[in-house]
């Protein structure tokens, strides 16, 4: 079997997908969408164009095909003069990687990059096409399907590909809308499963509810809202007392604003650097609470973490928080830019040690049913021969 990927070559979550089938004998490509550097875990495969990770040999059995790099740079030379996006010649070298590797099936992971990439080559191509799986990663229908800019495209991607998968139920329902008539794979986690046993020594000692560390999440852009977070943890100021909030991936903006918070409530503040997985796991298994905010997303992998490693969540209600959650029970749903309902949410989460540690038992059975890497990993291997079996 042959599968090309077309992705983000740097993205922990290509990274992840792909590790689940890289020991099953198959020929697997990656076409990235971007130059980038391909991330670390990545192995087993070929890459065309991109770069390995800094500080990386070849090793990992990653072997690299260079000469699309060329027509990545023009494609970025002339965006750069004309100040408008170019994909002429990435779009030409993702056609000539078709043609010369013959892959049984195409596998676009994202929808605005990879997607969108795949089918103007699509549109072009005469002659037989390769079976087309399309994943939709965060926010990719939720949102997008509802910009002009996109809606169209994201139409005629749906309309043109052979598969969808997703990690929502709530996407699915959003992608029949929006056209998509053909096979709906398994809703499963983008990111695959969590080697859970490993995982929990990462864990501290102790009962989630004798935690002093308050999780946020930091992006503030066109989904996240971190500093509605901020704004939340200013009004629970009182009850803060002895504990220290963390922020990762904290946007500049979000930066100034912890800055000030600290000044104005005297409340200490962390900032987590960019840090390995491993690292950022034990973060989340020393914090008794993790409130992530986003006006869009799918299963927000953040929140999955925060499950896994005992950290109750407070979570916005556009991310499928209700498909792994119940309110109020393993955590909270919350509305992502009302501060005073979000205040709320923290000041009981904070009160009430029973709640946090009862939570942190029903999720940790919850994601060993449905997020174990060795029950998620068969279906995934499962899911590529079934498809492949149904085009030979």
């Amino acid at each position: 079997m042959r599968i090309l990927f077309v992705a983000m070559p740097d993205s922990v979550h290509t990274a992840r997908w792909i590790s689940q089938i890289s020991d099953q004998g198959w020929d697997i490509y990656l076409f990235p969408v971007y130059i980038g550097r391909v991330h670390p875990a990545i192995s087993n495969l070929t890459v065309f164009g991109s770069l390995p990770a800094r500080g990386k040999d070849l090793g990992n059995n990653v072997r690299f095909v260079r000469w699309t790099i060329l027509l990545f740079w023009l494609d970025y030379l002339i965006a750069r003069i004309t100040r408008s996006p170019c994909q002429r010649f990435t779009e030409k070298a993702l056609a000539a990687v078709m043609r010369w590797i013959q892959p049984d099936i195409v596998h676009s992971l994202e929808i605005q990059r990879a997607g969108y990439l795949t089918l103007s080559v699509k549109e072009k191509q005469s002659g037989k096409f390769p079976v087309w799986i399309v994943t939709n990663w965060g926010s990719d229908i939720h949102l997008f399907g509802r910009l002009s800019e996109h809606e169209a495209k994201i139409r005629a991607v749906l309309g043109c590909c052979d598969y969808y998968s997703c990690e929502c139920q709530r996407d699915i329902a959003l992608a029949g809308q929006l056209g998509f008539r053909g096979t709906t794979l398994p809703v499963l986690p983008n990111t695959g499963g969590f080697h859970l046993g490993d995982i929990a020594k990462l864990k501290s000692a102790g009962k989630p509810s004798g935690r002093r560390m308050i999780l946020l999440k930091g992006y503030q852009h066109f989904a996240g809202r971190a500093l509605v977070g901020l704004q939340s943890l200013r009004l629970c100021v009182g009850q803060l007392e002895g504990y220290t909030i963390a922020v990762f991936s904290a946007s500049d903006v979000v930066r100034i604003a912890i800055e000030l918070f600290q000044q104005d409530t005297q409340i200490p503040v962390k900032i987590i650097p960019k840090v390995s997985h491993e690292e950022m796991l034990r973060i989340y298994g020393n914090s008794r609470l993790y409130i992530g905010l986003s006006i869009s997303d799918a299963i927000s992998t953040s929140l999955l973490e925060a499950m896994v490693m005992g950290a109750f969540p407070i979570q916005s209600c556009t991310a499928c928080a209700d498909e792994w959650i119940e309110d109020g029970v393993s955590g909270i749903i919350v509305p992502p830019e009302d501060p005073h309902v979000i205040a709320e949410a923290i000041r009981r989460a904070l009160a009430d040690d029973a709640l946090v540690d009862r939570a942190a038992g029903i999720n940790t059975q919850t994601v060993s049913e449905r997020l174990e890497y060795s029950v998620i990993q068969p279906q995934v291997v499962e899911i590529y021969q079934w498809i492949f079996d149904r085009t030979t």
